[in-house]
């Protein structure tokens, strides 16, 4: 089977209209000759490619269709029932579908990113980092994380569909393609490391490049699907802006950083688990072996808490070897206590046989946790 081949097989007809098309036309003229092979339904590119090999891979497509020649041959219909040619080109893009393609970028998550990555770099550089380090590190980390996340809604396209949570996605509902999402995916990585190796350095733009790796291969096909464990090693790529902020300033790595990075490695999983929780049903449907699915709610309360004390164990570490003061002193100490006694709450209505542990409680307030820690990382330095 062509690597084209499995984007034919989408349930319904294209319907991305002129954004569809001018995508394609990114990718038109550009090849590299030989196919990537046959892969199973579904598989967008192949577990062992290097991210290199994946990029230059997604543009061995079959021959794409220009604006003009798709607008006159009239086959916009069939990217879009709703479409018109339009020979002249004045058409533009439905506010409908530019939504979508921004849904696929995960703006939530890309916000969550860009909320530690700031703080790092002030952290970094003792005080406010040059503009325009701040700006090409906030755009070129957008454009990665959006970049990741557009890979990783296409490839799960089949498992969102079974879960109520995600079968509205763009690509999972047929409202965008998988092929034009790979394009706008592989235009956004590209101009993210672009954009990251011009205005800041090289270690930066090769830690993006590791990022979006490590999110579209090495938790979405490697090991999302294969381990229930998948989140812990998997979250990794959520790290990295931390590494990539702090190198974008100073352009080097030191313990402050990789403590930082320790810090949201392990806050990942008690961050995503109480979630796993809540949709325990959906992720069994869609036979991905979340903790959850797989084991008793008191053994995943036993993971969390594991973690949750490594996780704040690890920002009270930061303390003397940054060093920080007392802004990001007490507030680490507060924050601690308190997140951990979120998790004894829940663990305490687990063992209790709760029907409703209100799992989501302690999803919500990890996020408030994270942001808080980092908020007190970035005022430390003035204080």
């Amino acid at each position: 089977m062509a690597f084209s081949e499995p984007f034919r097989r989408l349930e319904g007809r294209d319907a991305e209209g002129v954004v569809d098309v001018t995508l394609w036309s990114l990718a038109r003229g550009v090849s590299v000759g030989e196919p990537i092979g046959r892969l199973p339904d579904n598989r967008v590119i192949g577990s062992s490619h290097s991210f290199a090999m994946l990029v230059s891979k997604i543009w061995a497509l079959d021959r794409l269709p220009t604006v003009d020649e798709a607008w006159k041959a009239g086959s916009v219909a069939a990217l879009d029932p709703h479409a018109k040619a339009d020979p002249a080109g004045t058409a533009k893009p439905s506010p409908g579908v530019i939504r979508s393609y921004i849904a696929l970028t995960k703006p939530r998550i890309i916000e969550l990113l860009l909320v530690t990555t700031v703080p790092t770099m002030i952290l970094a550089a003792g005080g406010w980092p040059a503009i325009s380090t701040m700006i090409a590190v906030i755009v070129g980390g957008a454009l990665a994380a959006g970049g990741a996340s557009t890979f990783n809604s296409v490839y799960d396209r089949d498992i969102d569909r079974h879960m109520t949570r995600t079968a509205h996605r763009p690509v999972a509902s047929g409202v965008i393609s998988a092929r034009a999402g790979v394009i706008f995916g592989s235009v956004l990585s590209i101009a993210s490391v672009g954009i990251l190796g011009v205005f800041t350095n090289v270690l930066a733009a090769a830690l993006a490049v590791v990022a979006i790796f490590a999110y579209s291969v090495g938790y979405t096909i490697w090991l999302k699907r294969r381990t229930a464990q998948n989140i812990v090693w998997g979250g990794a790529a959520g790290c990295m802006p931390v590494l990539i902020g702090w190198a974008a300033v100073t352009g080097s790595l030191t313990w402050t950083p990789v403590v930082l990075f320790l810090i949201v490695f392990w806050w990942t999983p008690p961050h995503y688990w109480p979630l796993s929780l809540r949709y325990r049903d959906d992720y069994a449907a869609a036979g991905v072996p979340m903790l959850p699915v797989i084991a008793a709610p008191g053994t995943v309360i036993k993971h969390i808490a594991v973690y949750s004390v490594l996780m704040v164990v690890t920002s009270w570490a930061l303390i003397p070897l940054a060093p920080m003061g007392w802004v990001y002193g007490i507030t680490a100490g507060v924050l601690g206590v308190l997140f951990l006694a979120e998790v004894v709450r829940l663990g305490l209505q687990v063992r209790a046989g709760v029907a409703d542990p209100a799992p989501m409680r302690l999803f919500h307030g990890s996020i408030t946790y994270l942001s808080l820690l980092f908020l007190a990382v970035a005022v430390d330095p003035f204080v």
